[in-house]
């Protein structure tokens, strides 16, 4: 069976000028890892027994980037699955969209990490090696650009 991972794309809006567009506003956390090849990431982790994929989630949110549920709103109508090989094994990460309300809120890392950058897309793109991570940022950016 594959491993199944949950995880929230958090992004976070600057005050920007009014005449800027929306899209220049726009920066996404990554954490990078404290193990392995210390890739960059969004906060994600494995599914726990008798767990939904959404609580799962905002649960490694919580424990990986300080972040609680309620300072988050998550962003309707966005769910990305991606599905990779690891080690072998078949591995499925499911990723929602959801906006940090206050865009100052303490980043607050646990063990399984050793750094963390607020990155416009392009930078969070050059961080996140794997394609298919900077493909679900784009997908993701696209997404909320086309919202406004």
């Amino acid at each position: 069976m594959a491993v199944r991972a949950c995880g929230l794309i958090i992004y976070r809006r600057l005050q920007a000028a009014p005449s800027s567009k929306v899209a220049d506003s726009i920066e996404y956390l990554l954490l990078q890892t404290s193990y392995g090849t210390h890739h960059w990431t969004p906060p994600k982790g494995h599914v726990d027994p008798g767990e939904d994929d959404l609580q799962t989630a905002f649960r490694e949110t919580q424990e990986e980037a300080g972040l609680q549920a309620s300072q988050l709103t998550l962003v309707e109508g966005y769910r990305k699955e991606l599905h990779y090989p690891v080690r072998g094994k078949p591995k499925t990460v499911v990723y929602w969209l959801a906006e940090v309300k206050d865009c100052n809120t303490e980043i607050k890392l646990s063990e399984e990490h050793q750094a963390f950058q607020w990155l416009k897309l392009e930078d969070a793109c050059k961080l996140a090696e794997y394609e298919d991570m900077q493909a679900t940022l784009k997908e993701a950016h696209q997404f909320l650009c086309s919202k406004e």
